[in-house]
């Protein structure tokens, strides 16, 4: 008797011929999609083993200034003439699968995901060589899955095209080792002074080991943990059966004469300025290095040639030759926020650090005129009289003193006001302010100044004992020449990719950040370092240059036990200027003390010698009174010295000076108007 199947036993065949109908279909569209892929592949050809074009760098007037290492450029090596180590090593710790995959090794992307997935972050790479160096060919700015597509095929173009070695020569010498040297020649030249063909084992495990962060694993930057990763490579290559147990042990052992200088120096304009444009196309508009290197970027950059090249000569004829002190220089437009001139150092070619940008140092006295200006908001005047005497201040409970000391120990014994107290740079003066408005006030408005680096809640911060950076003093600065608006360094203006797409246009923002009556009153203030009738119990600190100037300047100077500062401004130009050493140690020659102000006042008559002279404009609300500075009241004939100051008008003093009665043929001018200059605070002031 023949066994009817069950209609549930048909619906299961029936189902399982269907769904190996459907994967036969899906494996041979699978089939057919690669193997179309493979045909235009082979159609395409094989693409170019090099990039050659250029990143270049222009000034603000179009001048070429400066262009990356191009493919032509990178001393491109046969893969003959590289040392068999460093290939072995490269492999060994990037692609040890590399001679038996085409393109993709299936089995370390599966570890890889795994990994991460484990760790539920990227934390493993997967990435063989044929991709890495497809990468590096295949410039572009997005970070889509059209992008990694367009790479993978890349690389199939790479391994139909290329046998292992071709592909192997081209990531060998296109790979960036940091430092700006791009291949393996460059990287030999500069870390070891030799050729690539000549490396030792040591060098070579050394040099494989940078491209997986040339920032971190750099002999020069981090020499620990390129040593670490060497001894990583080494054991590697045991592994690998490349080298013995004992001639990793001899390797890491080896003593490495690390150069550090390359062969063939460029000419360049601004290393300085260069490598902080480098820095912002990287940092601030996400663009990555082998793109800033080898994507034929227009940089437009804010650099104005002409002040450059007097910033430089100035530094170069005022220093010593024989001197140690390094300096931190940078120039803006006020209005702009432009960066027109740069110098980070006395000798790029010895010190790439960059001072002027990088550097972290206590400001001195120039941080004075900010906190005059929050004096100025919380209603003091530049005639405001406090005591400058030796004076401790208890706080804490009285737990804690501290007591400030003047230049040369030398001190008013009595009232001084406040201009006079900026252009003398009394400290004394400057402790009062600071904590009768209370210490957290000029943290807050540094910040409000743009500068935001951290400052410590001290008594002493009024001294300028909080690190700060030239190029954020100089903006800072800024905003006063400007009359309060607020700018920012600006280094690039625009940036286009090699077919002239604009990938970046810098747009000004103007905010009235800074009250511009108090601006312009703090401005005159400021030019008081320069006149001697501010002279007092001693000579205004600008007076060693004063001779040298041919146009109004507002300014301030500042000194600690290592550091030197000069900062100035005209409508047109502001120009800061650290100098000292990188040690920070005490700078003793009185010769090495003057070169900050010096420099300054250099450059700035030179780069304004063909300019107009422009003054700072007054804005409505502001009066000028004649003012005798030794008793800051209103000036009369008596007086020997008078000096026109600038007020917020309702503010300016309403007293006639009566310290030199009896000088004067016309006693009447002497009349006290009934109004009296003692806003509520001075009471108070008379505590200190």
């Amino acid at each position: 008797m023949e066994t009817m199947p069950s209609p549930k036993i048909k619906k299961t065949k029936r189902y399982f011929r269907l769904s190996l109908l459907a994967f036969l279909i899906v494996l041979t569209i699978f089939i057919i999609f690669i193997a179309g892929i493979l045909i235009y592949a082979k159609i395409l050809g094989p693409p170019p083993l090099s990039v050659p074009q250029s990143s270049l760098y222009y000034s603000s007037d179009g001048k070429i200034i400066g262009e990356s290492n191009n493919g032509e450029k990178r001393y491109w090596v046969n893969i003959d003439d590289i040392s068999t180590d460093l290939i072995h090593a490269t492999i060994s710790i990037e692609d040890q699968n590399f001679y038996g995959h085409h393109g993709f090794d299936v089995k370390r992307i599966g570890g890889a995901i795994i990994a991460d997935i484990k760790a539920m972050d990227k934390v493993q790479g997967a990435s063989t060589i044929s991709q890495q160096y497809a990468r590096n060919l295949f410039l572009t700015l997005d970070k889509t899955w059209k992008r990694k597509l367009s790479e993978a095929f890349f690389t199939i173009r790479l391994e139909m095209n290329y046998d292992k070695n071709q592909i192997l020569e081209g990531y060998l010498n296109t790979i960036n080792y940091g430092n700006q040297a791009y291949g393996i020649e460059a990287a030999s030249q500069f870390y070891f002074g030799k050729s690539a063909k000549d490396l030792s084992l040591g060098e070579a495990s050394i040099l494989a080991g940078i491209p997986k962060g040339p920032s971190i694993y750099s002999p020069i930057t981090n020499f620990d943990r390129a040593k670490t990763r060497q001894k990583i490579i080494l054991q590697a290559m045991v592994k690998n059966k490349y080298i013995t147990q004992k001639e990793a042990n001899l390797a890491e052992k080896e003593k490495l004469a690390i150069v550090g200088e390359h062969s063939y120096q460029t000419a360049t304009i601004a290393p300085y300025f260069q490598d902080t444009v480098r820095s912002l196309l990287k940092s601030k508009l996400n663009i990555d290095d082998r793109i800033i290197d080898l994507g034929g970027l227009h940089v437009y950059t804010t650099l104005n040639t002409n002040q450059q090249k007097i910033a430089e000569e100035v530094v170069e004829e005022t220093i010593s030759e024989n001197s140690n002190i390094q300096i931190g220089f940078a120039a803006m437009d006020p209005e702009t926020g432009f960066v027109s001139a740069l110098v980070g150092g006395r000798d790029y070619n010895k010190s790439q650090y960059n001072r002027a940008v990088q550097a972290l140092r206590q400001p001195g006295s120039t941080i004075k005129p900010l906190l005059y200006y929050a004096a100025l908001e919380k209603g003091f005047t530049p005639t405001t009289m406090m005591k400058s005497e030796p004076t401790t201040f208890r706080f804490d409970d009285g737990r804690s003193e501290y007591t400030p000391h003047n230049f040369n120990s030398k001190y008013a014994n009595g009232d001084i006001s406040m201009a006079q107290a900026l252009a003398l740079s009394d400290n004394v003066f400057a402790v009062k302010t600071h904590l009768f408005l209370g210490q957290q006030t000029l943290i807050d408005t540094a910040k409000q100044f743009g500068i935001h680096s951290k400052m410590a809640k001290v008594p002493s911060l009024a001294l300028g004992t909080s690190g700060v950076r030239v190029i954020d003093m100089v903006n800072a600065y800024s905003l006063l020449a400007n009359g309060g608006n607020q700018v920012e360094p600006v280094f690039i203006t625009k940036v286009e990719d090699y077919q002239g797409n604009i990938l970046y246009q810098y747009e000004p923002k103007k905010e009235q950040v800074l009250d511009p009556k108090l601006t312009f009153v703090l401005d005159q203030m400021m030019t008081g370092m320069f006149d001697k009738k501010l002279n007092g119990y001693s000579s205004v600190t600008g007076a060693t240059i004063a001779n040298q100037m041919t146009r109004l300047y507002a300014g301030k100077s500042g000194s600690t036990n290592s550091d030197s500062w000069m900062i100035g401004f005209t409508p047109q130009l502001t120009a800061g200027v650290w100098t000292g050493y990188d040690e920070g140690k005490t700078i003793t020659l009185t010769a090495d003390k003057l070169y900050a102000k010096n420099i300054w006042i250099r450059f700035m008559e030179r780069s304004l010698e063909h300019q107009p002279i422009k003054t700072f404009k007054k804005p409505k609300g502001v009066v000028s009174v004649p003012i005798d500075p030794e008793s800051g009241k209103i000036a009369t004939a008596d007086c020997p010295v008078s000096r026109l100051t600038y007020f917020v008008a309702g503010t300016e003093p309403t007293d006639y000076c009566d310290t030199h009665i009896g000088n004067s043929p016309h006693p009447h001018k002497h009349k006290k108007s009934k109004k009296e200059d003692k806003p509520w605070f001075n009471k108070l002031f008379r505590l200190f």
